[in-house]
């Protein structure tokens, strides 16, 4: 009866009797098997580097989205200082600050960095909770939350709303604090698509680079100098495309920025309680002679005024675009439906894995 059991094993891993020629060979053939299999599940739940999980960076592995809540919880509670320190890379941060309704916007911008490989920079400023566990959820560390945090339910969902306003004006403050940290800092809307690496167009050393929101059609060599006012004694810079230098001059322009944001809210005539944009302006040209300012190049940052109301030039400047801004456009519904006809809307196929947030549910 003792050799019964020998004879099942045996026929269990091969068909061949010279397979295991003996009794003493069967403990360590069972072992190794035993090991392989323990190998290869580790290797799933606990990629090594190397490992064919992590050939895919930017997709999101198991192991990132299974964290315990012990694990995901230092994210809830750091500091701006803390989540710069976390996503620097070369001494920059690409910021954006967003409310949960943006998410698939911020996922869409966000594939387009991923394919200019500057994902590991980005730094989401959420303006509620459920931004920040979602994004940190996907994506460990990569979110913070600086109070007052947003109520979700009332936070707008509207591009150009009051609420909308009440979010972006919080944005120079959170721009200066990262300044006086140390770090270059590059914002983005997130109703925004990278087509190329925007950090080969930040020539020179200046201390704030922007870019125009006019649609009239610049001169190929046009100046990079802060444009003349027109007759109302108005600019018009985009506040959505910012790169700062953590230079003197770029901290007294976020300064004027905030000071112009606080006068509007005591302002009887604005509509909109702090506009960042006109906000924005104002203190570009109150500050002119004290920054060193830098306007980058109509062609590679053109407005969506251009972009999608001028075919003729699109076509003769292709392949020159660097980052489009989806505006000119009120609604977020027709925002999105301006980028699928486009097909800048890349969330809804199979570019969503190239999100480090992967698809949102």
């Amino acid at each position: 009866m003792a050799q019964q059991p020998q004879r099942i094993i045996k026929s269990s891993f091969s068909s061949s009797p010279r397979s295991y020629s003996s009794i003493s060979n069967r403990p360590v053939s069972l072992l190794l098997i035993l090991l392989l299999a323990l190998f290869l599940i580790l290797g799933v739940l606990l990629p090594w580097p190397g490992s064919p999980l992590l050939l895919f960076p930017n997709r999101v592995s198991s192991y990132s989205t299974s964290l315990s809540p012990e694990a995901k919880s230092k994210w809830r509670d750091y500091t701006l200082a803390e989540a710069a320190k976390f996503v620097a890379k070369n001494g920059t941060v690409i910021v954006c600050a967003v409310s949960s309704p943006f998410l698939p916007f911020l996922n869409n911008w966000l594939i387009t960095v991923s394919r200019q490989k500057h994902q590991d920079q980005v730094l989401v400023i959420a303006e509620d909770y459920t931004t920040l566990y979602k994004v940190n959820e996907k994506w460990p560390g990569h979110a913070v939350l600086i109070p007052p945090a947003l109520d979700s339910k009332t936070t707008a969902h509207s591009f150009g709303s009051q609420g909308f306003f009440n979010f972006t004006a919080r944005r120079p403050q959170h721009l200066l604090h990262i300044l006086e940290l140390g770090y270059n800092v590059m914002y983005n809307d997130v109703d925004m698509v990278w087509l190329q690496d925007p950090f080969q167009y930040l020539e020179g050393s200046h201390d704030a680079y922007f870019t125009d929101d006019m649609p009239e059609i610049k001169p190929w060599n046009h100046s990079h100098d802060l444009p003349p006012p027109d007759g109302n004694g108005e600019t018009y810079i985009c506040s959505c495309m910012i790169y700062l230098r953590p230079t003197n001059g770029a901290k007294v322009l976020m300064k004027k920025w905030i000071e112009e944001l606080e006068s509007q809210v005591w302002s009887e005539s604005i509509r909109f309680k702090a506009n960042d944009q006109p906000a924005f302006n104002l203190a570009l040209n109150k500050t002119a002679n004290q920054v060193d300012l830098y306007l980058l190049s109509q062609v590679a940052f053109p407005t969506g005024g251009l972009y999608f109301n001028n075919e003729t030039w699109v076509k003769e400047t292709k392949g020159k675009h660097v980052i489009i801004h989806n505006n000119y456009i009120i609604g977020y519904d027709k925002k999105m439906k301006r980028f699928h006809e486009y097909g800048l809307w890349l969330v809804d196929d199979i570019h969503a894995l190239e999100s480090p947030l992967g698809k949102l549910q």
